[in-house]
């Protein structure tokens, strides 16, 4: 499996989290035989730059928040509630910042690994959110700014099957209800209709 080129990822964020879906999130993990874990993106988030009252950019490139201002094509992965670490992808044209959260995914791959990671919860619950996806995916801080172009790399995205519109849903962003409007109504989440691993 070959990563999804730079290029894909240098168009508006909102079109990179619609192409997103059916992708192949490919995690590889160390040691000799370099096992890997694999889930097919079946919901995602757009984020934007400053402007967006939701997105962490929107106090600038702060420690926290400068790879989204950064290269495209980047993992930035960061930690919230003092538990969970939240898997997003750095992509954008026309704002100074923006990034793709990954919300869920359906488990491909080294199934068995997910399900010791996740305590052995139910199969339906090992990757139907975003902090679950990245416990399940070993996805920790130790990533935060990998190249997901990399195909050496420990953690990339390759080709899917393509989702046809008639498959796709959108609505708001999950979580964000202290935001002013426009940002907190605006349907910048997408979803594959029907899919048991969508996070709600």
């Amino acid at each position: 499996m070959e990563p999804l080129p730079r290029s894909f990822y240098q168009r508006d964020t909102q079109l990179v989290a619609r192409a997103l879906l059916g992708a192949w999130l490919v995690r590889t993990l160390p040691g000799p035989d370099r096992p890997r874990l694999v889930g097919r993106i079946i919901e995602t988030e757009a984020y934007f730059g400053p402007a967006d009252g939701a997105s962490h950019a929107r106090s600038g490139p702060t420690p926290r928040a400068k790879i989204m201002f950064g290269p495209v094509g980047h993992a930035y992965i960061y930690f919230t509630y003092g538990m969970h670490w939240m898997l997003n992808v750095v992509a954008r044209r026309n704002h100074p910042a923006g990034a793709v959260l990954l919300r869920a995914v359906e488990p491909l791959q080294g199934i068995e690994g997910m399900r010791q990671r996740r305590n052995d919860r139910a199969d339906r619950e090992l990757t139907n959110g975003p902090a679950k996806l990245c416990q399940a995916l070993a996805v920790t801080g130790e990533l935060n700014g990998v190249d997901l172009c990399d195909p050496d790399g420990p953690l990339y995205i390759a080709p899917g099957p393509e989702v046809p519109e008639s498959g796709v849903a959108t609505g708001p962003r999950i979580g964000i209800r202290n935001v002013q409007e426009p940002w907190q109504s605006r349907p910048l989440r997408y979803w594959i209709e029907g899919n048991r691993f969508v996070s709600r």
